[in-house]
């Protein structure tokens, strides 16, 4: 069986993300979506000493219907992406694994890259590579699948090989199940419950960025996250 995610390419995204990673073969990210600017494909939640904040990726001004991989990074102001690293800076030094986590995402983060796509997919390869994680990520945009909604996704699954896919229970409000059905794909729904790991300041807060889990917990987010499983609901 090759077992198929798609997923949106996130900035920095939840453990949840990574959590349908833990059995997935392929994974396909769909690089040509629309770009949401209230979406998660520039921004994610870290916490603070006051609450949760937005860890936002400034980009420039384009079209509402612009795909994700045609979005461009600011340059202007000056200095913004740094900006998000003393927000990280302020918001995490005195977090256990700062010393040893932080400096590969100031690293990427003071990155020439140019797109969001190239920087999110460069978080995403060092965060898979942290969690040890290793399915082969394919750009839906490389695959010349057209269509909308469940029989894109469908089409995409068929498009690499795959014989069973993995939803998130997001997609519960638009996915057509018996299309899967139809084409021998057999549908997963992720079953996911937040860890609870150490955390500053104050009560854990779950649904945060990885990198809340990785600046607290180093090495060990590996360990926490195969803690979680999914459930299957037939074919």
């Amino acid at each position: 069986m090759t077992r198929v995610c798609i997923h949106q390419p996130d900035f920095v995204p939840y453990l949840g993300f990574f959590d349908r990673l833990l059995s997935t073969d392929v994974f396909i990210l769909l690089d040509d979506a629309q770009f949401l600017r209230r979406g998660w494909q520039h921004r994610d939640r870290i916490k603070t000493r006051q609450g949760s904040a937005w860890l936002t990726l400034a980009v420039e001004k384009s079209p509402q219907t612009t795909p994700i991989n045609h979005m461009r990074l600011a340059t202007k102001p000056a200095g913004c992406r740094v900006d998000l690293l003393n927000q990280l800076q302020e918001s995490y030094r005195d977090a256990a694994h700062f010393r040893n986590e932080f400096p590969w995402i100031a690293e990427l983060l003071s990155g020439p890259f140019e797109t969001l796509i190239d920087l999110n997919l460069a978080f995403l390869k060092e965060c898979l590579r942290r969690f040890e994680l290793q399915p082969e990520i394919v750009l839906a945009s490389s695959l010349g699948v057209a269509g909308a909604r469940t029989q894109r996704l469908v089409d995409l699954v068929r498009a690499v090989g795959g014989t069973s896919y993995l939803s998130g229970t997001g997609a519960l409000d638009y996915l057509e199940p018996e299309r899967f059905g139809e084409a021998g794909i057999a549908l997963t729904i992720q079953d996911f419950r937040h860890p609870v790991y150490p955390q500053l300041h104050g009560p854990f807060m779950p649904y945060l960025s990885c990198l809340d889990a990785l600046l607290n917990c180093g090495s060990d987010v590996a360990g926490i996250l195969r803690s979680k499983t999914v459930q299957e609901t037939g074919s």
